[in-house]
């Protein structure tokens, strides 16, 4: 192999091509931001930190991501735009030295049901490559292990138009993986029919028990009654076999029924369209739990849950099929995959090894490859698309980072940050939004934003080195070196939760019991059984409110005030005032703006170039018809009160003509929770992560529960809002609630009560119960990983 030799001489002066090594942005005004202006060193890793709300998601991902990416976009032709999403032009008057970014963010993966791990990094893919050239007995190409694709069967006539026209006998047959009975889902779902009707009563006595089945409804019970197929007046269990086969699985057939024509199908498949084709959690909750009580999802029976086709399943290497392959734990997997010494597949076997190991090094080795996506965390959900970048030859990129140490144990942290500056030392831009001080301490550069949150944040606070942070009078500046000290008196339980023979996911039959009436933290590395011991071994029935991490559901008509149930008892209370209907106080119904609908905003769509979104011309973007702002309450009109903050709000509707206990006593909780500076009518689209999470807190707040479990509440909580959670969870403990915590913030388990950390490892090698008892003596133990990095924390 010949190497060229160099023989020029590298002059002294730089070369104009280097001198590019800032990305400026100038007057961004994005969200909250007051026209931002700053200078970010290419190829370095810079942090931005802030309180959360104060705009470093707006200035980051909706700034400079996002016209990265559209101008990308508009190097493709027009027609391929058209198949593009159209992203309109941040509000920022100067972006120069941009590169190509690529986003990980926290969004979680899609939870469509044939979504796996595996199918999301690829790994499957090359597996199935893997099975259909080395698998014994050989059963097809790489589709024929894909439990995403059917078999297909076909034969026939075709007309070939070739010269003269001639017709073919064709067959076509296509082997997929997918099993037939569960259609690829792995679990089957049966309909309860004690729920949907008493067989007592006949259909005219209202046997029907479906939520919004009324008997003078024309659509549902009129349309069974007057079918013609089913006696009216007979009770349901003494139908004929015709005519239960007729109310329960008749296809769709068209009938009239006083003189109108509808479609009248069977009770099974309709109930399926209009209830189990919807997503769950979007479903009002008497819908939710009537869905819950009358389908029961059991494993598929013919495929043990698997999802693959018994072809896909007896086809093995080595003795294992791939079905074997993706149950397995990614770590032990990729022990397996290196003990394959197969020349004709070298290349493959490489790169598969290489993207199973980025799991390990990433602390996702506990994953198996069939782990449905939809069930990981925000911050698994991250790291797994982390791999895709991880073995990339790119250089010269802009990675741009959402709290990357989001449900990170102290213990795992070190290996993101040494992650990061992989990204960055191969000549990559690395941009982190990040809280914690294990990772803002790595960072060449931080731009801290505040000083507040919402209006009163959006500048730029401070730019520079760790060093000059600390010494810098910012709230990021003075709380990075807080560190919360242990308890020197713990609370004592009123009585215990019981869990006896825990076995969900990796738990290894975990007898433990949780104190009630105390703050109690439960804590582990990540994929040691925390959530599998709180949410999926919990005793149903209990008393239990439960938070999780899953996404606030809700368009740019959503806000907190219509989120938390606050705009019903606001539009009572102008109705009462005013002696109108409350409907005339909602955007969303009769007292909407009929240009625009309610919005806001028109839309102007430009084809494949992006819309221009401007305030209505007809209420200036208050959404609401001018009639109905003549209406007032307190000396406010209902714009007025949905532009008020939640600390103006509270303390409007606390006292005076506008007094409101109701809606008092929401505010209340939103400002508990330090969401005290959001307006009350901001879209739900805009806010961050960390107040996503709290407004979801204060909601649940007000359901009635004696234990509440919450899953990471500091999630996206900057050093200075935690003391305000610790004094929330202290508040709760002592209004006579129980509250567990799933938690890897040091500042929380100090200030624990009890302490229960699972481990030793992850996956198998986790599952079990390492230690139980106070903070103090986790940290005199240090018996755990959990004990060493709290010890170091508190400085014991």
């Amino acid at each position: 192999m010949s190497k060229a030799t160099r023989t020029d001489t590298r002059s002294p002066a730089p070369h104009v091509a280097d001198s590019h090594d800032l990305i400026r942005v100038h007057g961004a005004r994005e969200n909250n931001l007051k026209d931002v202006s700053i200078e970010i060193p290419k190829r370095r890793l810079t942090v931005f930190t802030g309180v959360s709300g104060s705009g470093k998601s707006s200035l980051v991902f909706n700034t400079i991501a996002a016209e990265s990416q559209r101008m990308i976009n508009e190097t493709y032709s027009a027609f391929v735009q058209g198949f593009m999403p159209t992203l309109a032009r941040p509000e920022v008057d100067v972006l120069d030295g941009l590169t190509t970014v690529i986003t990980v963010d926290q969004q979680r993966l899609g939870a469509d049901p044939r979504s796996t791990v595996g199918t999301v990094t690829d790994a499957n893919a090359m597996l199935r490559i893997l099975f259909s050239r080395l698998g014994a007995p050989h059963i097809g190409p790489p589709s024929a292990y894909a439990f995403n694709v059917p078999s297909v069967r076909a034969s026939g006539a075709i007309t070939v138009e070739r010269g003269g026209k001639k017709a073919v006998k064709a067959t076509f047959t296509r082997t997929g993986g997918m099993c037939p009975r569960c259609e690829g889902r792995g679990a089957v779902s049966d309909i309860d029919l004690t729920q949907l009707y008493d067989d007592s009563k006949s259909i005219a006595e209202g046997a029907f028990t479906i939520p919004g089945w009324k008997s003078d409804s024309f659509w549902t019970v009129r349309l069974y009654a007057e079918s013609g197929f089913l006696d009216p007046n007979k009770p349901i269990r003494d139908f004929t076999k015709k005519e239960m086969q007729d109310f329960l699985h008749r296809e769709p057939t068209k009938v009239k029924v006083e003189g109108v024509n509808l479609t009248y199908e069977g009770l099974i498949p309709k109930i399926q369209k209009s209830f189990l084709s919807k997503d769950k959690e979007a479903m009002q909750p008497h819908i939710r739990a009537f869905v819950e009580r009358a389908v029961t999802f059991t494993t598929c029976p013919e495929c043990d849950g698997t999802r693959l086709s018994e072809g896909a399943r007896a086809s093995k290497i080595k003795g294992i099929s791939i079905a074997d392959a993706c149950v397995m734990q990614i770590s032990d997997l990729a022990e397996w995959v290196r003990g394959l010494d197969e020349p004709s597949v070298a290349p493959l076997l490489t790169t598969l090894g290489r993207t199973l190991d980025s799991f390990v090094e990433i602390g996702l080795g506990y994953l198996s490859l069939d782990r449905p996506s939809g069930t990981l965390s925000g911050g698994e959900a991250q790291r797994v698309k982390m791999i895709r970048h991880l073995g990339s030859s790119l250089t010269d990129v802009t990675y741009v980072f959402d709290e990357p140490t989001i449900g990170l144990h102290p213990h795992d942290i070190q290996r993101m940050n040494d992650l990061l500056l992989r990204l960055r030392d191969k000549g990559n831009t690395v941009l982190v939004v990040e809280h914690k001080p294990e990772t803002i301490a790595i960072a060449d550069h931080v731009v801290d934003l505040g000083p507040g949150a919402g209006t009163a944040g959006g500048t730029v606070c401070f730019e520079g080195t760790v060093e000059a942070l600390r010494a810098g009078g910012t709230i990021t500046g003075r709380h990075l070196d807080d560190r919360a000290a242990l308890k020197e008196t713990v609370r004592k339980p009123t009585g215990t939760l019981e869990i006896r023979g825990a076995t969900a996911n990796n738990l290894r039959d975990v007898d433990v019991d949780i104190p009630l009436g105390v703050l109690a933290v439960v804590t582990g590395v990540a994929g040691s059984g925390k959530s599998s011991l709180l949410h999926g071994s919990i005793p149903a029935g209990e008393d239990v409110v439960s938070v999780d991490q899953s996404a606030i559901r809700g368009s740019r008509r959503s806000n907190p005030a219509t989120y938390t149930g606050l705009l019903d008892p606001i539009r009572k209370a102008f109705a009462k005032a005013n002696g109108v209907k409350p409907a005339l106080f909602s955007a969303n119904s009769e007292g909407a703006c009929q240009n625009c609908n309610g919005a806001g905003v028109t839309y102007i769509d430009l084809a494949m170039m992006a819309g221009v979104a401007t305030p209505c011309e007809e209420c200036e973007g208050k959404r609401f018809q001018a009639s109905v702002l003549e209406y007032h309450l307190g000396g406010r009109d209902i714009s007025e009160v949905l532009a008020m903050s939640v600390s103006e709000a509270e303390a409007f509707f606390g006292t005076g003509e506008a007094r409101t206990p109701t809606a008092h006593k929401i505010l209340e909780r939103l400002a508990d929770v330090g969401l005290g500076y959001l307006t009350l009518g901001q879209p739900l689209t805009t806010l961050s992560g960390g107040e996503r999470q709290r407004l979801k807190l204060a909601t649940h707040m007000a359901e009635k529960g004696g234990v509440y479990i919450l899953d990471e509440p500091t999630t996206g909580l900057h050093l200075a809002d935690v003391e305000q959670l610790l004094g929330l969870l202290d508040r709760l403990v002592d209004s006579g609630k129980s509250v567990i915590v799933i938690e890897h913030h040091q500042a929380v388990m100090a200030h624990a009560d009890w302490i229960i950390d699972l481990g030793p490892g992850a996956g198998h090698d986790g599952g079990r119960i390492v230690f139980e008892g106070t903070p103090a003596d986790l940290v005199a133990a240090r018996s755990t990983l959990t004990g060493e990095h709290l010890a170091a924390y508190v400085g014991a």
